[in-house]
Protein backbone atom coordinates (compact mmCIF):
# COMPACT_ATOMS: atom_id res chain seq x y z
CA UNK A 1 0.00 0.00 0.00
CA UNK A 2 1.18 3.36 -0.76
CA UNK A 3 2.24 6.07 2.03
CA UNK A 4 -0.27 8.67 0.57
CA UNK A 5 -3.00 5.64 0.85
CA UNK A 6 -1.83 4.88 4.17
CA UNK A 7 -1.59 8.73 6.26
CA UNK A 8 -5.38 9.20 5.75
CA UNK A 9 -6.25 5.22 7.08
CA UNK A 10 -4.10 6.30 10.16
CA UNK A 11 -5.95 9.65 10.94
CA UNK A 12 -9.30 7.60 10.22
CA UNK A 13 -8.73 4.79 12.71
CA UNK A 14 -6.86 7.80 15.42
CA UNK A 15 -10.94 9.51 15.03
CA UNK A 16 -12.50 5.89 15.86
CA UNK A 17 -10.35 5.40 18.53
CA UNK A 18 -10.97 8.89 19.90
CA UNK A 19 -14.81 8.53 19.79
CA UNK A 20 -14.57 5.52 21.35
CA UNK A 21 -12.93 6.62 24.70
CA UNK A 22 -15.31 9.55 24.68
CA UNK A 23 -18.17 7.33 24.57
CA UNK A 24 -16.69 5.33 27.54
CA UNK A 25 -16.22 2.52 24.96
CA UNK A 26 -13.16 0.98 26.73
CA UNK A 27 -14.71 0.46 29.89
CA UNK A 28 -12.00 1.52 31.97
CA UNK A 29 -10.85 5.23 33.38
CA UNK A 30 -7.50 6.26 33.45
CA UNK A 31 -7.04 4.61 36.85
CA UNK A 32 -7.55 1.45 35.02
CA UNK A 33 -10.48 1.13 37.41
CA UNK A 34 -14.09 0.24 35.22
CA UNK A 35 -15.98 3.15 35.20
CA UNK A 36 -19.66 3.71 36.19
CA UNK A 37 -21.22 6.49 34.70
CA UNK A 38 -24.31 8.02 36.13
CA UNK A 39 -26.05 10.36 33.84
CA UNK A 40 -27.39 13.93 34.63
CA UNK A 41 -30.35 15.12 32.73
CA UNK A 42 -32.00 18.84 33.00
CA UNK A 43 -32.06 21.71 31.60
CA UNK A 44 -28.79 23.82 31.21
CA UNK A 45 -29.71 26.17 29.23
CA UNK A 46 -33.11 28.53 28.09
CA UNK A 47 -35.59 29.44 30.60
CA UNK A 48 -35.43 26.85 33.24
CA UNK A 49 -31.76 26.95 33.52
CA UNK A 50 -31.99 28.46 36.69
CA UNK A 51 -33.36 25.04 38.54
CA UNK A 52 -31.81 22.45 35.64
CA UNK A 53 -28.42 23.86 36.84
CA UNK A 54 -28.98 22.82 40.45
CA UNK A 55 -29.99 19.70 39.75
CA UNK A 56 -26.91 18.95 38.03
CA UNK A 57 -24.76 20.44 40.47
CA UNK A 58 -26.71 18.41 43.27
CA UNK A 59 -26.17 15.36 41.37
CA UNK A 60 -21.80 16.39 41.00
CA UNK A 61 -21.66 17.08 44.74
CA UNK A 62 -23.16 13.51 45.16
CA UNK A 63 -20.83 11.85 43.06
CA UNK A 64 -17.58 13.79 44.63
CA UNK A 65 -18.50 12.67 47.93
CA UNK A 66 -18.93 8.94 46.79
CA UNK A 67 -16.44 8.75 44.41
CA UNK A 68 -13.80 7.35 47.12
CA UNK A 69 -16.50 4.64 48.32
CA UNK A 70 -16.61 3.25 44.50
CA UNK A 71 -13.51 3.66 43.90
CA UNK A 72 -12.20 1.19 47.21
CA UNK A 73 -14.81 -1.26 45.26
CA UNK A 74 -12.72 -1.08 42.02
CA UNK A 75 -14.85 1.64 40.10
CA UNK A 76 -14.15 4.69 38.70
CA UNK A 77 -17.27 6.77 39.71
CA UNK A 78 -18.35 9.69 37.02
CA UNK A 79 -21.01 12.06 36.18
CA UNK A 80 -22.30 12.50 32.49
CA UNK A 81 -23.94 15.68 32.02
CA UNK A 82 -27.01 16.59 29.42
CA UNK A 83 -28.98 19.30 28.72
CA UNK A 84 -32.36 18.08 27.95
CA UNK A 85 -33.45 22.50 27.26
CA UNK A 86 -36.74 21.56 28.79
CA UNK A 87 -37.46 20.14 25.21
CA UNK A 88 -39.40 16.93 25.32
CA UNK A 89 -37.42 16.44 21.59
CA UNK A 90 -34.12 17.17 22.77
CA UNK A 91 -34.58 15.00 26.50
CA UNK A 92 -35.37 12.51 24.08
CA UNK A 93 -32.56 12.81 21.95
CA UNK A 94 -30.39 12.84 24.93
CA UNK A 95 -31.88 9.79 26.51
CA UNK A 96 -31.19 7.45 23.17
CA UNK A 97 -27.31 9.27 23.51
CA UNK A 98 -27.59 8.08 27.22
CA UNK A 99 -28.70 4.30 26.68
CA UNK A 100 -26.10 3.85 23.70
CA UNK A 101 -23.65 4.60 26.66
CA UNK A 102 -23.32 1.27 28.25
CA UNK A 103 -21.09 2.75 31.41
CA UNK A 104 -24.48 4.65 32.34
CA UNK A 105 -26.43 2.77 34.78
CA UNK A 106 -28.89 5.37 35.94
CA UNK A 107 -29.92 8.69 35.18
CA UNK A 108 -30.76 11.55 37.92
CA UNK A 109 -33.64 14.14 35.65
CA UNK A 110 -35.69 15.42 34.86
CA UNK A 111 -36.92 18.43 35.97
CA UNK A 112 -39.75 19.01 33.49
CA UNK A 113 -42.64 16.27 33.38
CA UNK A 114 -43.15 16.87 29.61
CA UNK A 115 -39.68 15.68 29.16
CA UNK A 116 -39.35 13.18 31.26
CA UNK A 117 -42.26 11.52 30.06
CA UNK A 118 -41.14 10.31 26.65
CA UNK A 119 -37.46 9.99 27.98
CA UNK A 120 -38.79 8.04 29.92
CA UNK A 121 -40.17 5.70 27.72
CA UNK A 122 -36.62 5.46 26.33
CA UNK A 123 -35.11 4.54 29.36
CA UNK A 124 -37.97 2.00 30.08
CA UNK A 125 -36.85 -0.11 26.80
CA UNK A 126 -33.35 -0.13 28.02
CA UNK A 127 -33.76 -0.86 31.67
CA UNK A 128 -31.82 1.93 32.97
CA UNK A 129 -33.32 3.59 35.78
CA UNK A 130 -34.16 7.45 36.65
CA UNK A 131 -34.71 9.17 39.52
CA UNK A 132 -36.07 12.20 39.49
CA UNK A 133 -36.15 15.14 41.82
CA UNK A 134 -38.87 17.19 40.25
CA UNK A 135 -41.10 16.04 37.99
CA UNK A 136 -44.60 15.82 39.36
CA UNK A 137 -47.27 15.21 36.87
CA UNK A 138 -49.28 12.19 37.92
CA UNK A 139 -48.80 10.36 34.71
CA UNK A 140 -44.27 9.74 35.08
CA UNK A 141 -45.30 6.99 38.00
CA UNK A 142 -49.07 6.16 37.24
CA UNK A 143 -47.68 4.20 33.92
CA UNK A 144 -45.99 1.80 36.39
CA UNK A 145 -42.57 1.75 34.22
CA UNK A 146 -40.06 -0.21 36.74
CA UNK A 147 -37.11 2.32 35.60
CA UNK A 148 -39.03 5.32 36.55
CA UNK A 149 -38.87 6.64 40.50
CA UNK A 150 -39.24 9.95 41.81
CA UNK A 151 -38.39 11.63 45.51
CA UNK A 152 -40.63 14.40 45.06
CA UNK A 153 -44.35 14.88 45.32
CA UNK A 154 -47.30 14.70 42.80
CA UNK A 155 -49.44 17.00 41.63
CA UNK A 156 -52.62 15.36 42.99
CA UNK A 157 -50.63 16.39 46.15
CA UNK A 158 -49.50 19.79 45.27
CA UNK A 159 -52.60 20.85 43.85
CA UNK A 160 -54.60 20.07 46.25
CA UNK A 161 -52.39 21.58 48.91
CA UNK A 162 -52.25 24.55 47.97
CA UNK A 163 -56.02 25.39 47.16
CA UNK A 164 -56.70 23.99 50.65
CA UNK A 165 -54.37 26.94 51.60
CA UNK A 166 -55.53 29.73 49.25
CA UNK A 167 -59.58 28.33 50.56
CA UNK A 168 -58.99 28.07 54.19
CA UNK A 169 -55.96 30.38 55.01
CA UNK A 170 -55.98 32.97 52.54
CA UNK A 171 -59.98 33.09 52.26
CA UNK A 172 -60.00 33.14 48.23
CA UNK A 173 -63.52 32.72 47.36
CA UNK A 174 -63.09 34.01 43.74
CA UNK A 175 -60.03 32.41 42.18
CA UNK A 176 -58.84 33.03 38.34
CA UNK A 177 -56.79 30.65 37.07
CA UNK A 178 -53.64 30.54 34.68
CA UNK A 179 -51.35 27.91 33.24
CA UNK A 180 -48.54 27.36 30.69
CA UNK A 181 -50.42 24.56 28.89
CA UNK A 182 -47.66 22.11 29.33
CA UNK A 183 -47.99 18.57 31.21
CA UNK A 184 -46.52 19.99 34.62
CA UNK A 185 -48.61 23.56 34.24
CA UNK A 186 -51.93 22.36 33.45
CA UNK A 187 -51.52 19.11 35.74
CA UNK A 188 -51.04 21.05 38.17
CA UNK A 189 -53.96 23.57 37.60
CA UNK A 190 -56.03 21.10 36.70
CA UNK A 191 -55.78 19.24 40.68
CA UNK A 192 -55.83 23.06 42.18
CA UNK A 193 -58.43 23.75 40.74
CA UNK A 194 -60.88 21.01 41.34
CA UNK A 195 -60.00 20.95 44.80
CA UNK A 196 -60.69 24.66 44.98
CA UNK A 197 -64.18 24.37 43.57
CA UNK A 198 -64.62 21.18 46.47
CA UNK A 199 -63.55 23.88 48.89
CA UNK A 200 -67.05 25.80 47.79
CA UNK A 201 -64.64 28.57 45.80
CA UNK A 202 -65.41 29.82 42.72
CA UNK A 203 -63.39 29.65 39.52
CA UNK A 204 -64.02 32.97 38.04
CA UNK A 205 -61.06 32.42 35.12
CA UNK A 206 -58.98 29.31 33.83
CA UNK A 207 -56.84 30.57 30.90
CA UNK A 208 -54.08 29.38 29.06
CA UNK A 209 -50.59 30.79 27.63
CA UNK A 210 -47.83 29.52 25.77
CA UNK A 211 -44.26 29.29 27.21
CA UNK A 212 -41.67 32.07 26.25
CA UNK A 213 -44.17 34.90 25.92
CA UNK A 214 -43.53 37.69 27.34
CA UNK A 215 -46.58 40.35 27.42
CA UNK A 216 -49.50 38.94 29.51
CA UNK A 217 -51.26 42.32 29.18
CA UNK A 218 -54.02 40.21 27.64
CA UNK A 219 -55.05 37.34 30.29
CA UNK A 220 -54.17 39.71 32.93
CA UNK A 221 -56.86 42.02 31.89
CA UNK A 222 -58.96 39.43 31.57
CA UNK A 223 -58.47 38.81 35.70
CA UNK A 224 -58.55 42.60 36.17
CA UNK A 225 -62.38 42.22 34.98
CA UNK A 226 -63.20 39.22 36.43
CA UNK A 227 -62.22 40.85 40.33
CA UNK A 228 -60.61 38.01 41.76
CA UNK A 229 -59.56 37.22 45.34
CA UNK A 230 -56.52 35.23 44.16
CA UNK A 231 -54.82 34.39 40.74
CA UNK A 232 -53.40 30.63 40.51
CA UNK A 233 -50.54 29.68 38.16
CA UNK A 234 -49.56 26.43 37.19
CA UNK A 235 -46.25 27.16 35.11
CA UNK A 236 -42.33 28.06 35.81
CA UNK A 237 -40.54 31.20 37.10
CA UNK A 238 -40.14 32.09 33.31
CA UNK A 239 -43.47 33.55 32.63
CA UNK A 240 -44.41 33.19 36.46
CA UNK A 241 -41.85 36.07 38.01
CA UNK A 242 -43.02 38.20 34.83
CA UNK A 243 -47.22 37.61 35.68
CA UNK A 244 -46.84 38.50 39.10
CA UNK A 245 -45.04 41.97 37.72
CA UNK A 246 -47.53 42.62 35.12
CA UNK A 247 -50.31 41.96 37.31
CA UNK A 248 -48.71 44.38 39.66
CA UNK A 249 -48.60 46.90 37.40
CA UNK A 250 -52.62 46.52 36.50
CA UNK A 251 -53.25 47.22 39.94
CA UNK A 252 -53.85 43.83 41.19
CA UNK A 253 -52.78 44.10 44.87
CA UNK A 254 -53.72 40.31 45.58
CA UNK A 255 -52.20 37.32 46.62
CA UNK A 256 -50.79 35.27 43.66
CA UNK A 257 -49.92 31.37 44.22
CA UNK A 258 -48.26 29.50 41.94
CA UNK A 259 -46.04 25.92 42.23
CA UNK A 260 -42.38 24.69 42.72
CA UNK A 261 -41.75 26.07 39.46
CA UNK A 262 -41.71 29.03 40.72
CA UNK A 263 -39.69 28.28 43.91
CA UNK A 264 -36.46 30.05 42.15
CA UNK A 265 -34.37 32.96 43.24
CA UNK A 266 -35.09 33.84 39.42
CA UNK A 267 -38.87 34.30 40.29
CA UNK A 268 -37.29 37.33 42.59
CA UNK A 269 -34.98 38.09 39.76
CA UNK A 270 -37.96 38.91 37.26
CA UNK A 271 -40.73 39.77 39.37
CA UNK A 272 -38.60 42.44 41.74
CA UNK A 273 -40.43 44.20 44.65
CA UNK A 274 -43.74 42.95 42.97
CA UNK A 275 -42.84 39.29 44.48
CA UNK A 276 -43.98 40.50 47.71
CA UNK A 277 -47.00 38.47 48.66
CA UNK A 278 -47.10 35.96 46.54
CA UNK A 279 -47.56 32.20 47.61
CA UNK A 280 -45.78 29.00 46.25
CA UNK A 281 -46.44 25.29 47.31
CA UNK A 282 -43.07 23.54 46.56
CA UNK A 283 -42.40 19.81 46.55
CA UNK A 284 -38.72 21.15 47.87
CA UNK A 285 -38.25 21.50 51.65
CA UNK A 286 -36.28 24.26 52.85
CA UNK A 287 -32.75 22.47 53.33
CA UNK A 288 -30.90 24.76 56.01
CA UNK A 289 -33.64 23.95 58.93
CA UNK A 290 -31.12 21.09 59.65
CA UNK A 291 -27.73 21.10 60.86
CA UNK A 292 -27.19 18.62 57.63
CA UNK A 293 -28.70 21.02 55.34
CA UNK A 294 -26.72 24.11 56.51
CA UNK A 295 -23.38 21.99 56.08
CA UNK A 296 -24.82 20.77 52.28
CA UNK A 297 -25.65 24.63 51.50
CA UNK A 298 -22.34 25.54 52.75
CA UNK A 299 -20.31 23.26 50.69
CA UNK A 300 -22.51 23.76 47.64
CA UNK A 301 -21.72 27.50 47.41
CA UNK A 302 -17.95 26.77 48.52
CA UNK A 303 -17.83 24.65 45.29
CA UNK A 304 -20.44 26.02 42.61
CA UNK A 305 -19.28 29.82 44.14
CA UNK A 306 -24.00 30.54 44.14
CA UNK A 307 -26.36 29.65 46.84
CA UNK A 308 -28.18 27.07 46.52
CA UNK A 309 -32.21 26.27 44.48
CA UNK A 310 -35.16 24.53 45.90
CA UNK A 311 -33.48 22.03 43.82
CA UNK A 312 -29.93 21.52 44.80
CA UNK A 313 -30.75 19.45 47.79
CA UNK A 314 -33.29 17.11 45.39
CA UNK A 315 -30.32 16.91 42.90
CA UNK A 316 -28.25 15.19 45.67
CA UNK A 317 -30.60 13.12 47.45
CA UNK A 318 -31.95 11.84 43.92
CA UNK A 319 -27.62 10.61 42.67
CA UNK A 320 -27.47 9.96 46.22
CA UNK A 321 -30.97 6.88 46.18
CA UNK A 322 -29.42 6.07 43.26
CA UNK A 323 -26.10 5.61 44.38
CA UNK A 324 -27.37 3.61 47.88
CA UNK A 325 -29.04 0.96 44.68
CA UNK A 326 -25.89 0.81 42.76
CA UNK A 327 -24.21 -0.14 45.91
CA UNK A 328 -26.14 -2.70 46.61
CA UNK A 329 -26.49 -4.51 43.54
CA UNK A 330 -22.02 -4.02 43.47
CA UNK A 331 -22.78 -5.90 46.55
CA UNK A 332 -25.62 -8.70 45.55
CA UNK A 333 -23.43 -9.26 42.72
CA UNK A 334 -19.91 -10.03 44.74
CA UNK A 335 -18.64 -7.07 44.33
CA UNK A 336 -18.93 -7.14 40.72
CA UNK A 337 -20.37 -4.79 37.87
CA UNK A 338 -23.63 -4.91 38.14
CA UNK A 339 -26.27 -4.99 35.11
CA UNK A 340 -28.89 -2.09 34.39
CA UNK A 341 -32.01 -4.58 35.24
CA UNK A 342 -29.59 -5.38 38.67
CA UNK A 343 -29.58 -2.13 39.03
CA UNK A 344 -33.03 -1.07 38.40
CA UNK A 345 -34.44 -3.53 41.05
CA UNK A 346 -32.35 -2.22 43.55
CA UNK A 347 -32.92 1.63 42.96
CA UNK A 348 -36.77 0.38 43.33
CA UNK A 349 -36.13 -1.83 46.83
CA UNK A 350 -34.20 0.95 48.23
CA UNK A 351 -36.12 1.90 51.88
CA UNK A 352 -35.81 4.42 54.37
CA UNK A 353 -33.18 6.09 53.08
CA UNK A 354 -32.36 9.09 54.88
CA UNK A 355 -31.66 12.12 52.40
CA UNK A 356 -30.27 15.80 53.02
CA UNK A 357 -33.83 16.86 52.67
CA UNK A 358 -35.94 13.97 52.66
CA UNK A 359 -36.19 10.41 53.61
CA UNK A 360 -36.97 8.19 50.52
CA UNK A 361 -38.94 4.57 50.16
CA UNK A 362 -40.51 3.72 46.84
CA UNK A 363 -43.73 2.38 45.89
CA UNK A 364 -44.96 -0.03 43.44
CA UNK A 365 -45.19 3.19 41.07
CA UNK A 366 -41.73 4.45 41.85
CA UNK A 367 -43.43 7.30 43.79
CA UNK A 368 -41.46 7.86 47.46
CA UNK A 369 -43.59 7.51 50.21
CA UNK A 370 -42.54 10.36 52.48
CA UNK A 371 -42.65 13.02 50.47
CA UNK A 372 -44.30 16.26 51.24
CA UNK A 373 -45.54 19.60 50.06
CA UNK A 374 -44.16 22.85 51.75
CA UNK A 375 -45.99 26.54 51.49
CA UNK A 376 -43.79 29.54 51.50
CA UNK A 377 -44.96 33.32 51.13
CA UNK A 378 -42.39 35.94 49.86
CA UNK A 379 -42.19 38.34 52.33
CA UNK A 380 -39.80 40.34 51.07
CA UNK A 381 -37.80 40.68 47.89
CA UNK A 382 -35.38 37.63 48.62
CA UNK A 383 -34.70 34.33 48.28
CA UNK A 384 -35.71 32.10 49.80
CA UNK A 385 -39.42 32.80 51.07
CA UNK A 386 -40.78 32.39 54.23
CA UNK A 387 -41.65 28.60 54.78
CA UNK A 388 -45.54 28.93 56.45
CA UNK A 389 -47.02 25.02 56.87
CA UNK A 390 -44.93 21.79 55.90
CA UNK A 391 -47.99 19.13 54.49
CA UNK A 392 -47.17 15.68 54.74
CA UNK A 393 -49.05 12.47 53.28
Amino acid sequence: MKLKRIIPLLAVLSLIVGLLSACGGSGSGSSGKTVIKIASQSPLSGPSATLGEAIKNGAQLAIDDQKKAFADKGFDLQLAQYDDQADPKKGVANAQLITSDKSILAVVGHLNSGVAIPSSEVYEKNNLAMVSPGTTATIVTDRKLKTVNRICARDDFQGPAGANYAVNTLKAKKIFVIQDKTAYGSGLAKEFRKQAEKLGAQIVGYEGITPGEKDFNGVIGQAVSKKPDLIYFGGVYSEGGLIVKQAREKGLDIPIMGGDGMDSSSTVQIAGEAVKGVYLTSVAGDVTKTDEGQKFAEKYKDKFKKDIESYSAYGYDSAAVILQGLMDAIKANDGKLPTRADVTKAIRGVKNYDGVTTKVTFDEKGDNKYAKVYIYNFEEQKYPPVQKAEIGQ
